[in-house]
């Protein structure tokens, strides 16, 4: 079915009755721009003290007569009928889904897999109910730090704290890592990442529901892209899994401060920050092992000699040989 659109710009006080209009001319919908609601980025606004009213018709000629009738009764009034485009909306979302290239690492959806880069580690991760795409600027952010650790420690044992799609463990298992667990609060996010791992032919991700309590050992790497109130609470269960180092993301530049008291507070060393626009990145080193003192040498103090020994000693060495 083929439809027309009848845009009207009015004068605001006259909104509501060139709505009625439109419904009276057989309008089968209608969109509304004025003051009192924000417009959509990329979205014409009403010029100040108008509104703009968009009125969806089967036919053409209900759509132009309505457009006549309107700028008949409201001087000022503007009409423009068009026909709609039609769009496929199953696969007009994808055009907003865009790749994200870090360091060596290439992230994005399963239906450009023909135009990824040959030369970077790709992950193919398709846009579903969990959060985790790597175009998020906190994604990109701890994208950053498993990539610079991993360059450096790359059999390193990696902890993913709130995993969501899983890009973040699938990231460090491609770049070397030994131990890869990821884990989640939300079981639905926890199916999704283990779909991805198929979808990515990658094993030994261990990806689960389990808590941090349930977890067993230290991870040279913990990563935790989580909000920032979650951090806070998390602080006395994630300082203790940091064997080297702790990355955070989640965060808002002005709650930085506020979360890495938190975690300096569970003996946590506050190494460096970085930025992505409102967004920031925390890392912490675990604390240099405590040196203990030497023991000190305990010196047995001399007994004092008894006075009849030392008179006899004196007496021993006093007498002349006979020889």
């Amino acid at each position: 079915m083929s439809w027309v659109s009848l845009t009207v710009d009015v004068p605001e006080q006259h909104s509501e009755l060139t709505q009625s209009l439109m419904y009276d001319f057989g309008a089968a919908g209608l969109e509304l721009r004025d003051g009192a609601h924000q417009t959509m980025p990329n979205v014409r606004a009403p010029a100040k003290g108008e509104a703009i009213v968009i009125a969806y018709f089967e036919q053409q000629r209900d759509a132009a007569a309505a457009g006549q009738e309107v700028k008949h009764r409201f001087a000022g009034a503007r009409a423009l009928v068009e026909p709609v485009v039609e769009r496929d909306w199953s696969v007009e979302w994808r055009s907003q889904i865009k790749s994200v290239t870090v360091g060596r690492l290439w992230v994005g959806p399963p239906w450009e897999k023909d135009h990824a880069p040959k030369d970077k580690v790709c992950i193919f991760v398709e846009p579903k109910m969990a959060f985790g795409t790597g175009d998020h600027p906190t994604t990109s952010l701890c994208l950053k730090a498993v990539d610079d650790f991993l360059a450096e420690h790359p059999k390193a044992d990696v902890l993913d704290v709130g995993t969501g799609t899983g890009v973040l463990s699938f990231a460090a298992k491609k770049l070397g890592a030994r131990r890869v667990v990821g884990v989640d609060n939300d079981e639905m996010s926890v199916v999704l990442a283990r779909e991805c791992a198929e979808e990515n032919h990658l094993a030994g991700v261990e990806l689960s529901t389990a808590t941090l309590d349930d977890i067993d050992g230290t991870f040279d790497l913990v990563l935790a892209n989580i909000l920032a109130n979650t951090l806070i609470e998390l602080a006395p269960k994630l300082a203790p899994r940091v064997k080297q180092r702790l990355v955070l993301a989640g965060v808002l530049v002005p709650q930085a401060d506020e979360v890495t008291k938190a975690f300096v507070a569970q003996g946590l060393v506050h190494r460096a920050n970085a930025t992505n626009g409102e967004w920031i990145r925390l890392e912490f080193d675990a604390a240099p092992p405590s040196k203990k003192p030497k023991a000190k040498r305990s010196v047995k103090a001399k007994k004092p000699k008894s006075p009849v020994r030392e008179r006899a000693t004196r007496k021993l060495t006093g007498r002349k040989s006979r020889r």
